[in-house]
């Protein structure tokens, strides 16, 4: 792999093993798993489950660590940081969507999307809450803003948890099953929001299993038994679709 390439990747995956000890006996996830990701793709991640999928964005995110190999994301060596330099990093640079939402219940949402942002220090304090309602417009909830998340919708609090995921201006979104509890249309309308944030440079990997939305991502990685089954990158004429996409400006 060239210097060049390496300085052109998001995620960078080289000879990645993971296994667990489990009753005592060693169960293998990911075996002699590599891959690479440029910035500003958007990427599937299928297979069966229980076949290393989120086990794989798990490693990206540092939230677990590999048992041997690399994993490199924008240059940092994710599998040699300490715990500290690992929160720090994720907060600045990844943005994390949940299949379960996990907003916090006791907050409404528009203190969900301010969180992160009193947690790493960004923005200036006066400018916080304006931006979290920036987002949560964006995603159509500014209405929404001073409810408690139990009071809204499935598709509401999916899109709330967009919205915190984008507080720190990730350049890297990571969504594990993010349309799962939606309905066909929200799940749609959520997927077209994924698009506006893919057209802006933001580089989205996405775990799911819904083939509709399978079929309009540009890369799908399919994952079995640990390793990489297939890696298909489509034509990009079939993507030319007409989408009313709704200019973003992350950064206020």
């Amino acid at each position: 792999m060239t210097e060049r390439y390496r300085l052109e990747s998001m995620i960078e995956i080289k000879d990645l093993y993971k296994a667990y000890t489990v009753g005592g006996a060693e169960v293998q996830v990911l075996k002699d798993f590599s891959l690479s990701i440029e910035a500003g793709d958007f990427t599937a991640i299928t297979g069966p489950s229980g076949n290393g999928k989120s086990t794989l964005l798990n490693m990206i995110t540092g939230i677990d660590r590999p048992t041997s190999g690399e994993v490199r994301v924008q240059g940092q060596a994710v599998h040699t940081m300490t715990e500290n330099e690992l929160a720090a990093w994720r907060g600045n640079h990844i943005g994390i969507i949940f299949q379960f939402f996990q907003l916090l219940p006791s907050l409404s949402l528009l203190q969900n999307v301010v969180l992160p942002m009193e947690f790493m220090g960004k923005y200036a304090r006066r400018e916080r809450s304006d931006r979290a309602m920036f987002l949560l417009d964006m995603v159509g909830l500014a209405d929404q803003a001073g409810k408690l998340p139990g009071m809204v919708s499935g598709g509401q609090q999916q899109r709330a948890a967009i919205a915190r995921a984008l507080a720190n201006d990730p350049s890297l979104i990571i969504a594990d099953e993010p349309t799962g509890n939606l309905d066909s249309k929200t799940a749609e309308s959520v997927f077209d929001l994924f698009l506006q944030l893919v057209d802006q440079g933001k580089t989205i990997v996405m775990v799911t299993h819904d083939a509709n939305l399978v079929k309009q991502i540009p890369r799908v990685i399919e994952i079995r038994n640990g390793e990489v089954y297939s890696d298909t990158i489509a034509a990009p004429a079939l993507f030319s679709v007409n989408r009313e996409l709704v200019p973003l400006e992350l950064r206020i």
